[in-house]
């Protein structure tokens, strides 16, 4: 089954796509890191984003919050185009969004509850009495108690900022979450805590989700639909349960870590 067909099968409602990236380009200098990416992210489904590190995962997910700007190609979020909307009208939109940094990205200055609540604060959609009601109760929907509200960033585990990171990303019930690399420098049992979560947390928010990463446990574990991105372009798409019968050649090699394929790693041999 090709990605064509499988975008083409998921479209046959007639529901518009929450995210829907067309022939997307994006280059730095001589480096082309998308060219022509193309990904349909339907409302309320989960879709991971698998491929090596350097591949333009992150990158994708910049080009539609507008970090990065494009040269080629459209980016729609709820069927608006994004580089046709004003500044309010962006913001508007961008605020449908939360995410899961890779390295949590907590701030150190500010306490684990200003942090759950930072997104809030900001908007000054809540008081600052509130928003730590709010942080406890989203630290508890991520298996953490209140005691750890009023703690710094930097007394937290590594699986804990994860948790905070998790508990900051559904604190607005946003519509749409980013998780970039979500497992990363976990061991596997709290990285399968954290895949746990985040299936338990996004039901419970009812948002749909575009996850980025390398970890094929994390990626079988959260995703609806799968895509592997290579050498800018998405080479396959298709539900999860059919990854390990792709029959596509790239897909085997990376979701099986074998060196020998036609995925070829640039090494330095001395």
């Amino acid at each position: 089954m090709t990605e064509v067909a499988i975008q083409t099968e998921a479209r046959t409602d007639g529901s518009t796509p929450k995210i829907r990236m067309h022939d997307v380009h994006k280059r730095f200098g001589p480096k082309i890191v998308l060219d022509g990416f193309d990904l349909d992210v339907m409302p309320g489904e989960s879709v991971v984003i698998i491929g090596g590190s350097g591949s333009g995962k992150s990158v994708s997910l910049k080009c539609v919050l507008g970090l990065l700007k494009p040269e080629q190609g459209t980016i729609e979020v709820d069927g608006q185009n994004m580089s046709e909307l004003g500044a309010r009208e962006r913001d508007k939109v961008l605020r449908k969004f939360g995410m899961l940094f890779q390295g949590a990205a907590l701030f150190d200055s500010m306490s684990v509850w200003e942090n759950v609540c930072f997104g809030l604060l900001a908007i000054k959609a809540i008081k600052r009495k509130q928003a730590r009601d709010v942080a406890i109760e989203k630290l508890a929907m991520v298996g953490l108690g209140p005691e750890v509200a009023d703690l710094d960033p930097a007394e937290l585990s590594g699986g804990m900022k994860k948790r905070v990171g998790l508990a900051r990303a559904i604190a607005t019930s946003p519509e749409i979450i980013f998780f970039d690399e979500p497992t990363t420098g976990l061991d596997p049992i709290m990285a399968d805590v954290i895949n746990d979560l985040i299936v338990s947390s996004v039901k419970e928010v009812g948002a749909t989700t575009l996850t980025i990463t390398h970890d094929m446990a994390s990626a079988r574990k959260i995703a609806d639909r799968i895509g592997m991105l290579y050498k800018g372009r998405i080479i396959w798409f298709g539900p999860v349960a059919d990854i390990d019968n792709s029959g596509n050649p790239y897909v085997e090699q990376f979701i099986h870590g074998r060196a020998e394929g036609p995925i070829h790693m640039d090494v330095l041999k001395t």
